[in-house]
């Protein structure tokens, strides 16, 4: 690849995240510059031009695959490919695009509590068999996060996880892409005990996953109200 290796590490260890997260965000910045179809390159060019672990790009690359914004072509020929993307993808560009202006993180809250209870409903009505691992797995993730911006980012993968059940691709998209603004937000308010916080927190998300589990709509709508409205 052509491209300075210094022009994708710019944004790493700038913002908040993984190291995977930030290079997914690294790459998508390079993106939008290029047309659908257009070669990113391959696995192996982006890992020796990061000095990144392979583990590392291979995670990045999958979360790019899974916002619709990168196709992977195997084979002869084959890499990494600018996606074509959809109106729901374009969306969820657009919803991010706004991240520097005032008062976002606030406005993604709001969006994203409207749209919490649509979300986990449809997650409950489609979620099988093989999804509730995924879930749980998620829910030790938060468990054994070993510090609170470690808890939050595990929270949010759960709620990606819990989006990608959901079959209304619009509300999925805009959801999803709240979730872009709070990631980078991991305040809470001082006075609050922490280990308390968090073991109310966890016992919230536990209800939720296996009533989304158990497709009971109703308890789905019972932890949402109590995640909405618990401190």
């Amino acid at each position: 690849m052509g491209t300075d290796r210094r022009t994708l590490l710019a944004g790493l260890g700038v913002a908040g995240g993984t190291r995977a997260e930030q290079l997914a965000a690294a790459l998508e910045d390079r993106m939008r510059g290029l047309s659908p179809g257009s070669l990113v390159g391959t696995i192996e060019e982006i890992r020796q031009e990061s000095g990144l672990a392979r583990a590392t790009v291979s995670e990045a690359v999958r979360l790019l695959r899974d916002r619709g914004v990168l196709d992977i072509r195997p084979g002869r020929g084959g890499g990494l490919f600018v996606a074509d993307q959809s109106p729901v993808v374009r969306l969820r560009h657009t919803l991010l695009s706004v991240t520097g202006e005032p008062g976002t993180v606030a406005d993604a809250v709001e969006l994203r509590t409207h749209l919490e209870e649509l979300i986990a409903v449809g997650a409950a009505r489609c979620a099988g068999a093989d999804d509730v691992p995924a879930l749980r797995a998620a829910l030790d993730d938060m468990a054994a996060a070993p510090d609170w911006d470690a808890f939050v980012r595990a929270n949010w993968a759960l709620h990606e996880r819990i989006a990608r059940l959901c079959p209304n691709t619009m509300a999925r998209a805009v959801y999803v892409g709240t979730l872009g603004h709070l990631t980078s937000s991991t305040a809470r308010t001082a006075d609050l005990d922490a280990d308390a916080y968090r073991a109310r927190r966890l016992r919230i998300h536990a209800d939720l996953v296996e009533a989304i589990a158990a497709g009971d709509e109703d308890a789905v709508r019972a932890a949402v109200a109590r995640h909405n409205h618990t401190d």
